[in-house]
């Protein structure tokens, strides 16, 4: 997993908790309070949903949770911002597909 050790301004970084998720049936490892997006790509995920119109992929855009690009189905519910959510133990996080299928837009 790629995370930043050690940085030339900040230092030696504090060690983290690390906790185990599920993404499409896979575990993987994250950061405790990290958001979902960042242990995503420290793992190399980097498709989270796909558009309902033409099926094109998207991941992190912007960062901040302005845009849609990032959400995620997380616990069964849709359209979750990962970039502005934060990982816990046990989470179960899937692609989206559309709208998500718990979605009242579809």
């Amino acid at each position: 997993m790629a995370h930043i050790e050690e940085h030339p301004i900040l230092g030696t970084m504090e060690k983290k908790k690390y906790v185990t998720v599920k993404v499409d049936g896979r575990e993987i490892q994250g950061i405790e309070g990290e958001p979902i997006a960042a242990a995503l790509l420290a793992n190399g995920i980097k498709i989270f949903r796909f558009t309902h119109k033409f099926n094109e992929p998207r991941g992190l855009f912007c960062g901040i949770g302005q845009c849609t690009d990032c959400v995620m189905e997380v616990d069964g519910v849709p359209n979750v911002r990962t970039c502005v959510t934060p990982i816990r133990e046990g989470m179960e996080i899937k692609t989206q597909h559309g709208f998500g299928k718990e979605s009242t837009y579809e």
